[in-house]
């Protein structure tokens, strides 16, 4: 958070992707480890927020992830996701990464 907080990192959302970000951590299986966090619609308000992406040819496993993948290109950020398999065939031009592998390269700068 202090990332953010200091504009070290930008998020970059859209209605689609908080719509789906806000539906996915009501989840029961997510409770357990406190979630909907507290700090996720601080996350939201802080995020630059776009319009949702036109839909084009993408696609993939889960059409839930159409706008994280077409955000993505359309605003050359790195998708950070936990569930890398859904994105393994996104265009070169995106650059998913995980979790783990971001914050590496947050503590490698």
């Amino acid at each position: 958070m202090d990332w953010v907080l200091e504009g070290q990192i930008q998020v970059a959302a859209c209605p689609a992707i908080i719509n789906e970000y806000r539906k996915v951590a009501m989840r029961s299986k997510f409770r357990r480890y406190g979630y909907p966090p507290m700090w996720l619609e601080f996350l939201i308000s802080e995020s630059l927020q776009l319009p949702d992406p036109e839909e084009t040819m993408q696609q993939g496993p889960d059409p839930n992830d159409f706008p994280f993948i077409a955000l993505a290109q359309i605003t050359g950020a790195w998708l950070v996701t936990g569930n890398l398999k859904h994105f393994s065939a996104v265009p070169r031009c995106v650059r998913v990464l995980s979790p783990a592998d971001y914050l590496k390269h947050l503590g490698d700068e």
